[in-house]
């Protein structure tokens, strides 16, 4: 077996995903790397020493040729996600809500699927899943988004009795504000991703990086069961503070 504890890292070629990689490459991790955009996700793993794979966690096919390439899985982040679109539920595209739920509910899904008798074999694994304050908050626009988030709250929640008993944790982190490519692939327009950072400072992608490396790195015999991260000029999803100038 590796000397090195393997973590497996979705969404990685950007944003939290890329931070995610770094930081527990950092702490002594073994990545490997999983997105559909091969080309940024190579150039990180040459970056941090780990390994690239192609992977679509919508794609039942992607995820299964993706685990099988991975014999031993000791960290498992579920981090592929996103949010498109602020429609009201009176005009809600089924598309975008189809989206929605298939990358943020299923992908998490199919991955756990895929590396749970891994996970277990190692007998340290560990299950970090990606969720939001949108797992536990709602908000006007976000009826799409807060659905699955809350549908991937309760899966965790779900998973972490089902494996009581068992060498395998199960985390969920929950970030409020952070500025990555979040938003413009919500909004589609750069301007109006920036006004939703407008008068604040947001989180950054490294500082939930630093809570799920945190995690990742208690001893075996301790589960975080959830980290709600915030920046300090946001109380909920919808209570903000913003500098007038």
């Amino acid at each position: 077996m590796s000397t090195s504890p393997i973590a497996v890292v979705t969404g990685a070629s950007a944003g939290i995903g890329e931070a995610t990689t770094r930081a527990l490459s950092q702490a002594g991790f073994s990545v490997v790397l999983g997105a559909r955009r091969l080309d940024r996700l190579e150039k990180l793993a040459l970056a941090t020493g780990g390994r690239a794979l192609p992977l679509d966690v919508t794609d039942p096919a992607s995820v299964e040729a993706f685990a099988a390439q991975i014999p031993e899985v000791d960290l498992l982040v579920n981090n592929a996600g996103g949010a498109h679109g602020v429609d009201s539920v009176e005009e809600a595209r089924i598309d975008r809500w189809l989206t929605m739920y298939n990358v943020n509910v299923l992908g998490t899904l199919r991955m756990t699927q895929a590396l749970l008798p891994k996970l277990r074999a190692s007998g340290r694994g560990h299950v970090i899943n990606i969720g939001s304050i949108a797992s536990f908050e709602t908000y006007l626009g976000g009826a799409g988004y807060t659905a699955a988030k809350h549908a991937v709250r309760a899966m965790t929640r779900t998973l972490r009795l089902e494996l009581l008993g068992q060498p395998v944790r199960v985390t969920e982190i929950c970030p409020g504000m952070v500025e990555t490519e979040f938003s413009i692939v919500r909004l589609g327009d750069r301007q109006l991703a920036d006004e939703v950072y407008h008068g604040l400072t947001p989180l950054s992608a490294d500082d939930i990086a630093d809570a799920i490396s945190w995690a990742a790195t208690r001893p075996a015999h301790v589960n975080v069961d959830e980290i709600v991260i915030r920046p300090r000029d946001q109380a909920t999803a919808h209570h903000v503070h913003r500098k007038k100038n």
